[in-house]
């Protein structure tokens, strides 16, 4: 099934900019290998950057390197507003990136979060590992 526009959860993005290999990266590539839309609201952007921004990932890759791959999600983003909705996931905190999905048309939400896998498919968006979100998203020849 194709890709046009996904919500994927800061937890598999802060994983792709911290190894160059593994299903998080690939989710990122698919989405970018199929000129797909990577949504955002403010509220998941910001989560982003402060989280990864955090000092514990300095063993793993530099701050620069962490900045840049910001800014590249930034200027191939597509953002939407949202309102802060509660949307009765169990960890509140999760339910900006339901409603994201929902004000953004997603066709996918990709996440290792159990709160969220555990409302699959919410109003009717599946949300998937990034495992599962490839196995969907990736016909059996490799191509997009």
């Amino acid at each position: 099934m194709r890709v046009d526009r996904a919500v994927v959860d800061t937890n598999v993005l802060i994983s792709a900019a911290l190894r160059s290999s593994g299903a998080p990266r690939r989710v990122v590539e698919t989405i970018r290998d199929n000129n797909a839309s990577l949504l955002f609201s403010d509220d998941t952007f910001v989560e982003l950057q402060t989280r990864i921004r955090r000092p514990k990932f300095d063993r793993y890759v530099s701050t620069s390197h962490r900045d840049e791959y910001l800014l590249q999600l930034l200027v191939a983003s597509e953002w939407v507003s949202i309102t802060g909705a509660r949307l009765g996931c169990r960890d509140p905190d999760d339910d900006k990136m339901l409603e994201t999905a929902i004000m953004g048309e997603a066709d996918y939400l990709v996440t290792g979060d159990r709160a969220l896998l555990d409302m699959s498919p919410f109003q009717g968006i599946p949300i998937l590992t990034p495992t599962a979100f490839l196995c969907e998203t990736v016909d059996n020849t490799g191509a997009h």
